[in-house]
């Protein structure tokens, strides 16, 4: 039982599974992030667009 609980503890396999899941959840944020930037941003844009094509003179 000593063993086992030796080995346990110096087990680090699942810390590097840990470690990519964390990165991974870190990128899908920032993807998100950048996402809804690019999101607002284009929406703005449009906004504009239309303004002024309604604005020209037929």
């Amino acid at each position: 039982m000593l063993n086992f609980i030796k080995n346990f503890r110096n087990d680090e396999d699942g810390a590097v599974t840990v470690d990519f899941v964390v990165l991974t959840a870190a990128i899908v944020i920032l993807g998100l992030a950048v996402g809804t930037a690019v999101s607002r941003g284009a929406e703005g844009l449009a906004n504009e667009i239309e303004t002024a094509l309604d604005n020209m003179n037929p």
